[in-house]
């Protein structure tokens, strides 16, 4: 049992859209990303997605609609949701997962990380 300090775990990530372990339980995982510019459109058919900024300002683009979230501000995207990220800026984001949720859902591309890909931080 230690404590996270969320600040020191972001400082440890230099690149983007490459989601890092920070904690698991019950089956989910804290991730924390850094993220720019748009991700692609993608759903997941069988687990929601919590998206939380630490730092900056996150659009989130579904089919009918914009949800811009500012720090401290979280959205649950609930599963079979088609929806794409979108920092113009530099954003800092903890999610919470299942530990089995692939980062591109039903979309497979070069961005797509298996989730036992994932680096532990």
């Amino acid at each position: 049992m230690n404590k996270v300090n969320i600040s020191e775990k972001l400082s440890q990530i230099n690149d983007h859209w490459n989601p890092r372990i920070a904690g698991e339980l019950n089956g989910q995982q804290i991730r924390l990303v850094k993220v720019k510019g748009e991700f692609p459109f993608h759903k997941h058919d069988h687990e929601d997605e919590m998206f939380l900024v630490i730092k900056g300002s996150l659009i989130l683009d579904f089919r009918d609609r914009q949800v811009d979230l500012a720090e401290g501000e979280f959205l649950i995207v609930p599963k079979d949701t088609l929806h794409r990220p979108v920092a113009k800026d530099e954003v800092q984001l903890m999610m919470f997962v299942t530990s089995e949720n692939v980062n591109t859902g039903d979309l497979k591309n070069e961005r797509t990380l298996p989730a036992d890909s994932l680096e532990k931080i």
